[in-house]
């Protein structure tokens, strides 16, 4: 019942882990089979290809290709281009000659490579399959989704007993599987059984006494079977729309989403993430249709005029870390943020394993290096930059007219800017621009010079906070009516960008005339950028701010800003404009960000000089500073968010030689793997362009996976074994389907006659037959199928951490019924967050946020909650698709000897001593139902009581606790 946690391993080793669970399960046995049992024309995704994942494509493979031959690919291998294929000629065809070769020289694989040689039934499938004409079909988990029928002749014996046993289609399929065996199903749960499954399945909680009561009562009285099947389907209504399915169902989602409530590494800060959360819980409980619930997690901000709600939705891909240790580059951890999201969206929707080809080209799916790039691509113009700030965000806040007041001033101010934006680079556009003649350059660190028409620095350190100081002397009167400043990276070439930030905090201008500490200054007026993007407005570079115009925290191409006069300044030759660039932003860790390459151009337009008199540019200057007054009057945790950068600012995305982010090859456009697009014929060239298509793409009729992926990880949180065990990898290197037939009738179904509907899908689940099967089972029996592949009886599984602490608290009578809200801390041992560069403390709540659910639970990364990490929760540092049970004997400490435990058992013995009078044996048996959701017998009572009485030098109250602890860590009440 006790199991040790699976440790994930870091980003950068979690791409190639697919090739190590490929290698591990190369290395078991083969199954033999009989040549009679072989199909006379093999299918090639369930015969062939898993063959040639397991002895032939380490060598022959996507990343590996001796010879030049790839197994991976069908052009590699069958004509025009494939030379090892005869289809239809097995005894022409080379590989069939090599496969069978005595010489150990030509036989492949080779003996003694890491592969085990191929056994005789696998070579003749071989042959079968070249002699039946060697089609290739895409692996089965990408063909198209059609609803799969049950094969039993009508009126036959089978069919009839099979309609006799099911109760809903899906039943009709495990029923033929296990014919198929000469199995029987078991006989079916009694409702106890069933209503704790069902309860805990769909609640994560158990039933509580009443509703236990309440149920059994129903069912005795049912009056025939078709009464009884109308209390089952009300009683399955009353837990699907009961709040806490919400509760239950995105506690499941947050490993997905690798929710976490600090940043990660080193310092590992607080981060307001929990109203993403709770967004998770409503959406569940209004049964958000997956297709929605899944385009609005991942561009919820890029919809036609996107809700609110729309907007804290995409927080699914700001759960990112951020790192905030001094002398990191925000560079490589923004793309590390990038890589992640690329990769999570791949395994939660597709399972597939994308990662792997960050570096090459993938060893046994048909992806190419550069198409991760082109995914890359997708996610690669957000605005974060791993900034501490975590910026963009949103002030969360719950009431429904400051959400209103919020998303609209914010549309407003965004428009608006536009505006102002169109009407002056009109005029910028037009306007005649010259380099400012330079006289003279200084700085107040490291040396400047022009060069070239451009200014640079040449030598030395430019500090924080550092000034440069241009002065401009015309040789004839000039008028000035704007300047524009050029930020320029200091490399020409692309493929080197971004480079370090670059930002000037504030410019000031004055006149020079004669004593050059005589200086009058000279107003500036309008600032008009190039585009705008960051948390900080432009004309921040009028005040002495840190805040200015620039590329920051990276700069990714040559920048400019144009500032226009308050009025046009008349210069004489006897006189000198002397310009001041202030420069005090920086990176963490205190790296400057000042100007290292730059020009200053100026115009004598007159279309500049009236520009900020124009009725309509006032106006909409004047309506700026409204909206941004009114907007910083909503207040509310911020809430990190995904946002693009605007068109005029997308950044290009490169393909990173061998998965070097520093080692840059050519320009990459946004796309998805060709092995998706649609096949000719259907509906033409498919265009995924950015997140919304990629995102409407995913759960599309186009895409398969996505619904045979949701319907395989529901299916595995109700009975403990997806249909594919491997939750995480629907691809060559991971296990197929143990009843294909069934998985895609269920898919077809979600995505067709229930519209995406998980509450659809799940009343069909517990219903069924075969959910309502006795757990119970044979020592032949389990001996037989030990894991319930083939399901000949019900599911039962341990708890999930978070359930375990829930059922003691509803137990207990403490747990505390809220919905939703900031994070809490309940106990936990004293000093586990004594860590390094961090002066947080976990701080014990008190009063009800004490006892609630264990979602609401603090997570920290570097420090998640003990009793939750001893049972398999994963620190969420990265998407975990699967949590795999284990047992440790570190398990019983901690629902043995923990503060939580302990109390709750406490107040377990008191509740019960109190609804009984004092009666022991009856506190104990009400005890024994309220934790295992059936009634005590006789010799349950007679057990605990004996344990009671062992502890005669005790306070009954003490006694009937550790009574309770006992009864609390029993494998009754960690399994379902």
């Amino acid at each position: 019942m006790f199991h040790c946690r699976l440790v994930f391993p870091v980003l950068v080793t979690l791409v190639c882990i697919e090739q190590l669970d490929s290698q591990t399960q190369a290395a078991g046995p083969v199954e033999m089979r009989e040549v009679s049992q072989l199909p006379e024309s093999p299918d090639f995704s369930k015969d062939i290809q898993p063959i040639l994942a397991r002895a032939c494509t380490s060598c022959h493979g996507g990343v590996k290709q001796a010879g030049d031959l790839s197994f991976v690919y069908a052009s590699s291998v069958l004509p025009p281009d494939g030379w090892v294929i005869e289809p239809g000629q097995p005894d022409e065809s080379i590989l069939m000659e090599r496969i069978t070769a005595t010489d150990p020289e030509d036989r492949m694989p080779p003996p003694g490579e890491h592969t085990q040689p191929l056994a005789d039934h696998e070579v003749e499938l071989f042959r079968r399959w070249i002699a039946s004409g060697a089609k290739w079909e895409d692996l089965w988990s990408r063909l198209p989704l059609s609803d799969q029928q049950i094969a039993l002749p009508a009126e036959s014996k089978a069919w009839a007993e099979s309609k006799a046993w099911a109760k809903q289609s899906l039943d009709h399929f495990v029923w033929r599987s296990l014919q198929q065996q000469s199995r029987q199903p078991n006989e079916e749960a009694d409702a106890s059984q069933w209503l704790r499954r069902a309860s805990l399945d769909l609640t994560g909680l158990p039933p509580s006494l009443n509703e236990l009561q309440t149920f059994q009562q129903a069912v005795k009285q049912s009056a025939n079977d078709s009464d009884r099947e109308m209390v089952y389907e009300n009683e399955v209504e009353r837990l699907l729309a009961s709040v806490h399915f919400g509760e239950r169902w995105a506690t499941m989602w947050l490993d997905l989403a690798r929710y976490a409530d600090s940043k990660g590494f080193e310092k590992d800060p607080h981060r307001d993430m929990w109203p993403y959360r709770d967004w998770l819980i409503n959406a569940f409980n209004n049964d958000m249709p997956y297709d929605q619930f899944t385009v609005k997690q991942l561009a919820g901000d890029l919809l036609a005029n996107p809700s609110y709600e729309d907007l804290v939705a995409t927080a699914f891909h700001r759960n990112t870390q951020t790192n905030t240790e001094g002398g990191t580059d925000d560079e490589e951890y923004r793309i590390a943020a990038v890589v992640d999201r690329l990769n999570t969206t791949w395994t939660t929707w597709q399972a597939t394993t994308f990662g792997c080809v960050q570096c090459h080209a993938h060893p046994y799916e048909p992806f190419e290096h550069d198409e991760f790039y082109a995914g890359l691509a997708l996610f690669n113009n957000s605005q974060d930059s791993d900034l501490e700030d975590d910026w963009p965000t949103l002030p969360y806040v719950a009431d429904d007219e400051s959400r209103s007041k919020w998303l609209h001033t914010r549309r407003n101010l965004v428009d608006t800017q536009a505006k102002l934006d169109t009407l002056t680079h009109a005029a910028i556009r037009v306007a005649s621009w010259s380099r400012l003649p330079l006289s003279k350059l200084e700085s107040t660190a490291g040396v400047i010079a022009e060069v070239g028409g451009q200014v640079r620095v040449v030598d030395g350190t430019v500090a924080v906070g550092s000034t440069y100081t241009l002065t401009a002397t015309f040789d004839d009167p000039a008028t000035i009516t704007a300047l524009k400043l050029h930020i320029l990276p200091v490399s020409d070439d692309p493929k080197s960008w971004p480079e370090q930030g670059s930002v000037v905090s504030q410019i000031k201008t004055s006149v020079v005339a004669g004593d050059p500490k005589q200086t009058e200054p000279v107003a500036l007026d309008l600032v008009i950028p190039d585009f705008r993007e960051g948390s900080y407005a432009s004309e921040a570079v009028l005040d002495k701010d840190k805040d200015g115009f620039g590329g920051y925290p990276k700069l990714f191409g040559p920048r400019w800003v144009v500032i226009t006069l308050a009025k046009p300044l008349v210069l004489m030759p006897n006189q000198s404009l002397q310009i001041e660039l202030l420069q005090s932003a920086s990176v963490t860790g205190g790296l400057s960000t000042h100007l290292r390459r730059f020009a200053i151009e100026y115009t004598s337009d007159a279309i500049l000089a009236g520009l900020s008199d124009l009725n309509e540019v006032a106006m909409t200057r004047a309506e700026i500073e409204r909206l941004t007054a009114e907007i910083k009057l909503v207040s509310g945790p911020p809430l990190p968010v995904m946002q693009d950068r605007p068109a005029t600012a997308a950044r290009t995305t490169r393909q990173f030689i061998r998965g070097n982010w520093l080692d840059r090859g050519e320009l990459v456009l946004p796309g998805i793997p060709a092995v998706f697009q649609p096949k000719e014929g259907l509906r033409g060239e498919l265009t995924v362009h950015d997140r919304l298509a990629f995102a409407q793409w995913l759960v599309s009729d186009d895409n398969p996976l996505a619904a045979r992926v949701w319907v395989n990880r529901i299916w595995s949180e109700l009975f403990g074994l997806g249909i594919v065990e491997t939750l995480e990898d629907f691809g060559v290197s991971g296990l197929p389907p143990s009843h294909p037939e069934l998985l895609d009738h269920l898919a077809s179904r979600l995505r067709g006659e229930y519209r995406w509907s998980l509450k659809r899908l799940l009343k069909t689940l517990v219903l069924s037959a075969t959910y309502r099967q006795d757990s119970r089972v044979s020592a032949e029996e389990f001996e037989a199928d030990p894991r319930n592949r083939e399901l000949a009886r019900g599911p039962r599984t341990r708890l999930t951490a978070e359930m375990i602490r829930d059922q003691a608290l509803l137990a207990a009578g403490a747990l505390c019924s809220t919905v939703g809200g900031p994070s809490v801390m309940p106990p936990q041992p004293e000093g586990v967050w004594q860590q390094v560069y961090s002066g947080a403390q976990w701080k014990v709540d008190s009063g009800e946020n004490r006892f609630r659910r264990g979602l609401y639970t603090y997570w920290k990364r570097t420090s998640p909650y003990p009793a939750f990490v001893m049972f398999d929760t994963p620190n969420r540092d990265v998407c975990s698709p699967r949590r795999i049970a284990s047992n440790t004997p570190l398990q019983a400490l901690v629902t043995l000897n923990s503060e939580v435990y302990t109390e709750l058992a406490k107040r377990l013995a008191q509740r019960s001593l109190q609804e009984t009078n004092g009666d022991v044996p009856e506190a104990i048996a009400r005890m024994f139902t309220r934790v295992t959701s059936r009634q005590a017998q006789s010799d349950d009572v007679a057990d605990l009581l004996a344990l009671f009485e062992q502890l005669e030098n005790t306070q009954p109250a003490d006694a009937l606790a550790t009574v309770a602890l006992a009864l609390l860590n029993s494998d009754w009440a960690l399994t379902k």
